[in-house]
């Protein structure tokens, strides 16, 4: 982490935990009906009256999901609250609240987690959330963040993924493999700053994939898009781990198979213009990049004409018995059966 020496450093001892809690929270409002009670006492109250109620959770380790010297902390908090909100869309459900939990080492300052609270505080107000609780203590191994995410959805309207059928489609929102070719450039530029630290990077043509992988974006949108097209998912997942990965995750739990089709995969013109750079297979990319936070979803074939000609989704697939299995079908019409070969957290 690259600190300004002229920075005001406040350390965190001269707080305490609970000034610590109520100095970085005291911006935080309350926006929503459901929230009774949030920070301020031994639990959060919400108020759901009738609807289901969802509850994701998600822990992000220094050195594991991210890197300090390329990922700035506000963002950092931004995406730490949008990777569970993700979760909570793939629900078919609306977010509501989140807590945020913190181990910090005592090599960050006060104003460190300032900007990392700036950027869970901007997520909040975009996505109309509230902070209700959370808990911080130390570390002695760097940052570790926890974001438990709430959120409601009407009883009839929630979506797993163990509802796809045969013959359902296969449907995916925005483009895929963007985050992971930004992380690759990131790294490269990383490699560089080692050799010579007076090199300054020039990002501005990678643009749109390095704020994939920094400032990714969970498609609340797309939840609202389906409920107004009057779209209701069979099955519904998010791409955190891989598009191949999650569409095996699907198949299993419905216990059907699939044809997934190469020419229909979704891809930026930055993406392949990257993946030439770099040498690396677009199609591999796309499959096994992860971090996209894209919605992939079955939908009835009744329901294609609605959504046929929406910009954000592409028909990527076609649901088949379990018995025919699960087939990346090529450009050259060769069959290859899928495999996960996404982000793994533990090697074997």
């Amino acid at each position: 982490m690259i600190e300004d020496k002229n920075q005001q450093r406040t350390e965190l001892s001269d707080l305490g935990e609970f000034r610590l809690i109520d100095h970085l929270t005291k911006n935080f409002e309350i926006k929503l009906k459901s929230t009774i009670k949030g920070i301020g006492d031994d639990a959060a109250v919400l108020d759901f009256n009738q609807n289901k109620i969802v509850v994701t959770t998600d822990l992000l380790v220094e050195g594991v999901h991210f890197d300090l010297s390329y990922m700035p902390l506000k963002h950092l908090g931004y995406k730490a609250v949008v990777v569970n909100l993700s979760d909570v869309y793939a629900m078919n459900a609306n977010a509501s609240q989140i807590t945020v939990s913190i181990a910090v080492s005592n090599r960050f300052p006060l104003e460190a987690l300032e900007e990392l609270y700036a950027g869970i505080e901007t997520a909040s107000k975009i996505y109309n959330i509230d902070v209700v609780g959370g808990d911080t203590t130390s570390s002695t191994t760097g940052l570790l963040i926890s974001i438990t995410a709430i959120g409601e959805v009407e009883n009839n309207h929630v979506v797993y993924r163990n509802g796809a059928k045969p013959n359902d489609l296969l449907v995916v929102s925005g483009d895929l493999g963007g985050a992971y070719m930004g992380l690759q450039v990131l790294e490269r530029e990383k490699e560089v700053y080692k050799v010579n630290p007076n090199n300054q990077p020039d990002l501005e043509p990678y643009s749109y994939i390095v704020e994939r992988q920094l400032k990714p974006e969970a498609r609340k949108d797309v939840v609202k898009l389906l409920k107004d097209l009057g779209v209701r998912p069979t099955a519904m997942i998010d791409v955190s781990d891989g598009l191949s990965s999650e569409i095996m995750h699907l198949c299993k739990q419905s216990h059907v198979g699939c044809d997934l089709y190469e020419n229909k995969l979704p891809l930026d013109p930055q993406v392949i213009s990257t993946c030439e750079e770099f040498n690396i297979d677009s199609t591999t990319v796309a499959l096994n990049g992860g971090e996209d936070y894209e919605l992939l979803f079955t939908i009835s074939q009744d329901d294609f004409p609605k959504i046929k000609a929406n910009p954000n989704l592409s028909v990527i697939g076609y649901i088949k018995e379990k018995e025919a299995g699960m087939y990346l079908v090529t450009r050259a019409e060769t069959r290859i059966e899928l495999k996960a070969q996404g982000w793994k957290n533990f090697n074997d």
